[in-house]
């Protein structure tokens, strides 16, 4: 006999993401946004606060596990449906609220993390002071709620960016 867990409950579909500098994530369904011919005036995907930008705009699963990656070099996880669905003109929800991200800290890289074999083994990360590195992408399975150190960083330096990468790709 096989269980049933909350997540064979949940519908497995693909989902648009969206996060903003400020820290706010919120989860749309694709058809919310459509095609415009020409001349079209445009929609607008999120509703931010003043001073806040939308950096972050991705796909993934509802059964994807995301991972979050933070300026200090830690990394936290979720599920995507443990993001918030939210309407087109919402703000979304800050990811304090379901994360133990600390104040100083800042989401710099997100990456969907899918189960089906898709290419991708490793994730590449580059530090502000150029420090690269390479990690095995099975490394990142069973992260506590309290994140996990995935980069040692020198003083004053901070991780920038992360990318999915099959191993044998290019990076410029």
């Amino acid at each position: 006999l096989k269980e049933i867990g909350d997540e064979d409950l949940i519908p497995e579909e693909d989902s648009l993401f969206m996060l903003t500098r400020g820290g706010y994530i919120k989860r749309m369904p694709p058809e919310t946004l459509k095609a415009q011919k020409r001349g079209g005036k445009g929609l607008i995907g999120m509703e931010t606060k003043e001073e806040d930008v939308i950096s972050q705009f991705f796909i993934a699963n509802t059964h994807n596990d995301i991972l979050f990656f933070t300026s200090s070099g830690k990394v936290f996880q979720t599920k995507g449906h443990e993001v918030p669905e939210s309407s087109r003109q919402s703000k979304g929800r800050a990811l304090v609220n379901f994360l133990q991200i600390s104040a100083s800290e800042r989401i710099t890289a997100v990456v969907p993390v899918s189960k089906k074999d898709d290419g991708n083994k490793y994730l590449f990360m580059t530090t502000a002071a150029g420090i690269i590195k390479k990690v095995e992408i099975d490394a990142f399975v069973q992260i506590r709620k309290n994140g996990m150190i995935d980069i040692k960083l020198h003083a004053g330096d901070e991780l920038r960016w992360v990318e999915a990468t099959s191993g044998s790709d290019q990076v410029v």
